[in-house]
């Protein structure tokens, strides 16, 4: 018997497209599991237009079967088979797929499309096989063939023997090496795993025979393991189902299937498109928050499933980096089963379903916050954080599409509230949008530069987030509404009565403010009457883009390059404080050092930033005590 070789590849060519293609040896069961779907479908489509044939869906099905004593795993179909020609053309030239030739001649319009659209599948059993042997026999044919290689030196093809149309395919597992354990794909628990994970939607049963305990009969007390055949694949996914037949309950429970989280989703979100590009879509917004959402172990992405057989666990180009909490998974039959992550990044449909999901998930989450207030902001509790983070990052690319999620706590309303909120409740005089910058509502309460804003009658966002004021720089402004920290140089707040003569104070008394900024080099820009503060003595104001609470986040980062606020202490002129200062400044210069130095280590206490020197500090303290 003639050894024939094939047509287009080497074995470094075997081997490379298996290596690039495929990342895991389990996939090889998966594609040929896809080939016998395939291989019925086709049937299925001949009936249609055959009238001498007739299709019965129970007569058809897939079977895998391991054999551990003689190291071989058969997976047998009762599909189309194939001729002898068939065997040469599509087993005989790598890369060759006579599922996509099939659909190319046929054009199904039917909904019954081929899965296999790019012909190497097969040869990735060459992963875990040491030799294939294929025999199969086609519709109207008496004569049965066998296809046989033991890899990229070639193959025979003979007769066969086979008494039913169909194809079985046998593999010889390889031996185990130090590195890979192939008895695995002899296991049984092992083979149902992988069929559930990669092949549970499957349209035809695909059984095996399954090891059971049973009690034996006529005996209450002794049990003999039995082997049952068991359909392994449950075959109708709930994404092709009409929405109206499901219930919340079966989409829960779907959740709860595919473990996507132990929570019960505050949503879900079912997409079926026939356009352009044709997919199915279930997308879930968690409750809770993983417990390594924010690790770098954590991994965004939607299950992709080509026809309803997966071939990415994780699909992160499906989802941006703002809307990574979504869990679920797509469905298209515009995806090549075999594709690969480099191959998808470049993919038409694929991004076409990324831009429709990403719409689909902020269209949802903008109905939870009108509809469903107390759902969303749960869910903003949990994952708010990463919006903010999906505005300042990109250089504010996706402001547009987020800035109407964002929701901080008001001052006034004592509660979480949206921007367009805030903005409706301004009145007419309000120029900005204020907000204060701390590590808890508790504490910036009590800052004192929120005195005069609140003595206005203005409300004032907090900002608790490290990504907060990072985010609203990148905003700018909301509803041509600018910004505006409540330590900023200049609050754009028109001065009372009792603020008209902070600018002659500070003429008065500027010999002292020059001298106190000279005690305070390099810690300040400068030092000034304040015209924000009502009873504290004193507090920092800043000015340029970069805050205080800022400067301490930014401190706490790997290779911090010191960055700081321009720092501004402000004086109460009308504090017993001030006197004092004005009182040393004349008599005592020694003294109006430490009150300088004090007051400016106050100020840094209030805003939660660290003290240079607290020896000095506490020192400080004592000498004003005696």
């Amino acid at each position: 018997m003639e050894k024939m070789q094939f047509k287009a590849e080497s074995k470094r060519l075997l081997e490379m497209m298996i290596n690039s293609i495929y990342s895991q040896k389990e996939i090889f069961l998966r594609e040929l599991i896809s080939n016998a779907s395939d291989a019925i479908d086709k049937i299925y489509y001949k009936a249609l237009t055959d009238d001498s044939l007739s299709f019965d869906q129970n007569h058809y099905y897939i079977k895998v079967k391991a054999d551990k004593e003689n190291r071989t795993l058969t997976i047998s179909d009762t599909g189309i088979g194939m001729t002898k020609e068939e065997l040469e053309n599509n087993l005989g030239i790598i890369a060759k797929s006579g599922s996509l030739a099939f659909k190319s001649e046929n054009e199904l319009k039917d909904g019954h499309d081929i899965i296999g659209q790019f012909g190497v599948g097969f040869y990735s059993a060459f992963m875990v096989a040491d030799a294939i042997t294929v025999t199969t026999k086609t519709i109207g044919s008496e004569d049965a063939y066998r296809w046989h290689s033991g890899g990229a030196d070639g193959y025979t093809i003979e007769l066969g023997e086979k008494e039913e149309v169909g194809t079985e395919i046998v593999l010889s597992i390889k031996e185990n090496t130090e590195e890979d354990s192939y008895d695995e794909y002899l296991e049984e628990y092992r083979l149902k795993a992988i069929i559930k994970k990669y092949s549970d939607f499957i349209r035809y049963p695909i059984k095996m025979d399954v090891t059971e305990r049973k009690r034996k009969e006529d005996s209450e007390t002794e049990f003999e393991e039995v082997l049952e055949e068991q359909t392994i694949n449950s075959m109708v996914p709930i994404w092709r189902k009409n929405k109206n037949e499901l219930t919340s309950e079966d989409y829960e429970n779907f959740y709860a299937e595919k473990r996507y989280g132990f929570d019960k989703p505050l949503k879900h979100i079912h997409i079926s498109v026939d356009g352009a590009v044709r997919y199915n879509a279930i997308l879930y917004i968690p409750e809770q928050i993983p417990y390594d959402y924010y690790s770098k172990e954590f991994e965004k992405g939607l299950e992709l499933y080509s026809n309803g057989v997966l071939i990415m666990e994780k699909c992160s180009d499906l989802l941006p980096d703002y809307f990574s909490f979504v869990k679920g998974m797509v469905d298209s039959e515009d995806l090549s089963l075999n594709i690969s992550r480099e191959i998808l990044q470049h993919d038409r449909q694929l991004k076409l379903i990324a831009k429709n999901i990403k719409n689909k998930i902020k269209s949802q989450l903008q109905s939870l916050l009108k509809d469903e207030r107390e759902k969303y902001e749960t869910f903003y509790n949990s994952f708010g954080r990463q919006l903010k983070y999906g505005v300042y990052s990109d250089f504010g690319a996706n402001k547009e599409d987020l800035q109407n999620l964002l929701m901080f706590y008001s001052s006034k309303e004592k509660k979480l509230i949206t921007l367009d909120e805030y903005v409706l409740s301004m009145p007419e005089d309000q120029k900005y949008i204020y907000y204060a910058a701390g590590e808890s509502y508790d504490r910036i309460e009590k800052l004192p530069q929120t005195e005069v804003v609140a003595d206005k009658g203005y409300d004032i966002l907090y900002f608790t987030d490290e990504v907060d004021e990072f985010a609203i720089k990148m905003l700018m402004n909301y509803q041509e509404k600018e910004f505006k920290s409540i330590s900023s140089g200049d609050l754009g707040i028109e001065a009372g009565e009792n603020e008209k003569g902070a600018e002659s104070e500070e003429k008065d008394n500027k010999d002292l403010f020059e001298e106190m900024k000279t005690i305070l080099a390099g810690k300040v820009k400068d030092v000034r009457i304040s015209k924000r503060l009502k009873s504290h003595p004193v507090c920092i104001a800043t000015e340029g883009d970069v805050t205080t609470e800022m400067e301490k986040i930014l401190k706490a980062m790997p290779n911090s390059q010191n960055i700081q606020a321009e720092k501004i202490l402000e004086i109460n002129r009308n504090h017993e404080v001030f006197t004092s200062l004005k009182d040393s400044f004349e008599k005592d210069k020694e003294k109006l050092a430490l009150y300088t130095n004090l007051l400016f280590n106050q100020a840094l206490l209030i805003e939660g930033l660290p003290i240079e020197d607290p020896v000095e500090f506490t020192n400080d303290i004592c000498k004003i005590m005696v």
